[in-house]
């Protein structure tokens, strides 16, 4: 097998572990009564972000190759993801909350760290085989969105007992089976060599923390400040899509829908213009450079949420698919092309931790700061409205004018960050 068909089936299933469950887990949460509590289940990926890619990306640097840790963080997280999903389909309509959420923490906390990692064995091997990373990787990263939206489909269609695994905790089964095949799969892969030198290092360079000297560059140092801002944008509709569909559901004129009895196919339509869009990351790059390709990623948010704010499953459909069309420039505009930023900025002896910072900044403290913020609006202005009236009815009309003054919130979020960058980066690009 060539090295380019090894990192396209590592990209394959290393997202396939994420799509079966992302995008849709809000859904079954909401159904076993952590409606309120969403944004903890989200927010906790960013929170392990902000400590784990950055030591296991220092690991990889010193001391274990990374494709063999790569093969260990999967081998975790996938046991402890399906201890998640069988203890569900155990306790059914009696889950406690503690229970699952411990085991998908542990879970996440060795996961979230693989997406830099396997970023980094991709970025090694491609560039050991003499290839372009820039010109050569997204056509290899293409084949994670297939993955994930395989997983995303198998995850919506496959049912259990007559329920969807979108709705129970049986994605959480998926996921981790995928994850062991994953690991197993890691130590197949071609070596990664830590980089070792005889020569005398100061304390910082010795635990591998010199990728934070990145701040001392003015220009670096907003770029990662904006990523962060921008990372609170990254998993809003992951978390929340899904159970704003799903409230449409409770709508006469709705109920039968499309877009509510399968969301989840609905929203994979996102990846699949993420597939799309991966395609145009070299031309834009090498093109307009790092700001202007950020900046379209920011405006490309505004509209993102805007579209959700102003559309229905019903004939306001189209407005759903215009949102889940503009995602992939909305993701890989910003993720994709700031990790090859980062790569072509950093020197190669950090570069591992060099990507566990931009995980840090991102999937991190902005995706953390971001869900939980997500879930105080949704919670103000949604589940608020949940609450029986005195006759015992919900008034769902009113719950879903809440969803909207939501993704309006979001939306204008996403717009003010992006005047912002535009006005204070200052890096100049050469075209290629």
């Amino acid at each position: 097998m060539g090295n380019k068909l090894k990192l396209i089936l590592m990209n394959f299933l290393q997202f396939a572990v994420w799509g079966a469950y992302l995008t849709s887990q809000g859904r079954y949460l909401g159904s076993v009564g952590f409606g309120d509590k969403i944004g903890l289940f989200y927010s906790v990926q960013g929170i392990v972000s902000i400590f784990m890619p950055a030591i296991m990306g220092i690991i990889a640097d010193k001391w274990i190759q990374a494709q063999r840790l790569l093969g260990l963080c999967h081998a975790v997280a996938g046991g402890a993801m399906i201890a998640a999903g069988l203890y569900g389909v155990w306790a059914g309509a009696n889950v406690e909350f503690v229970t699952l959420f411990s085991l998908y923490t542990l879970s996440v906390a060795f996961f979230m760290p693989t997406i830099a990692i396997s970023n980094s064995v991709a970025y090694n091997v491609l560039e050991k085989s003499g290839l372009d990373p820039v010109k050569d990787f997204p056509p290899i990263r293409i084949w994670g969105t297939v993955g994930f939206i395989v997983s995303m489909w198998f995850v919506d269609f496959v049912k259990m007992d007559g329920i969807a695994f979108q709705l129970s905790s049986m994605q959480y089964v998926v996921s981790g089976v995928l994850g062991i095949l994953l690991g197993i799969y890691s130590f197949t892969l071609p070596e990664c060599p830590v980089v070792k030198s005889d020569a005398k290092k100061s304390v910082v360079e010795a635990m591998g923390l010199k990728a934070f000297t990145l701040f001392k560059d003015k220009n670096m140092a907003i770029f990662f400040i904006f990523s962060m801002l921008l990372g609170v944008a990254l998993q809003i509709t992951n978390g929340f899509a899904n159970p704003f569909l799903g409230d449409f559901g409770n709508l006469a004129e709705y109920e039968t829908s499309f877009g509510v009895k399968h969301s989840n196919v609905l929203i994979s339509l996102s990846q699949v213009s993420e597939t799309l869009c991966i395609l145009l990351i070299p031309f834009f790059l090498r093109r307009f450079g790092i700001k202007k390709v950020m900046l379209i990623a920011m405006f490309a948010w505004v509209f993102r949420f805007g579209f959700f704010a102003v559309g229905n499953p019903g004939g306001g459909i189209w407005l759903f698919v215009l949102s889940m069309i503009i995602y992939g420039v909305a993701f890989d505009f910003f993720n994709i092309s700031g990790s090859l930023f980062v790569n072509e900025n950093t020197d190669k002896s950090i570069r591992s931790s060099a990507q566990g910072l931009f995980m840090l900044m991102t999937n991190g403290i902005g995706a953390a700061v971001g869900t939980l913020g997500a879930q105080w609006v949704v919670n103000l202005l949604v589940n608020s409205k949940k609450v029986p009236s005195s006759d015992g009815t919900i008034d769902w009309t009113a719950v879903m004018n809440g969803w909207c003054d939501a993704w309006y919130i979001f939306a204008a979020y996403a717009l003010v960050v992006a005047i912002m960058f535009a006005i204070l980066f200052k890096y100049k690009h050469k075209k290629a």
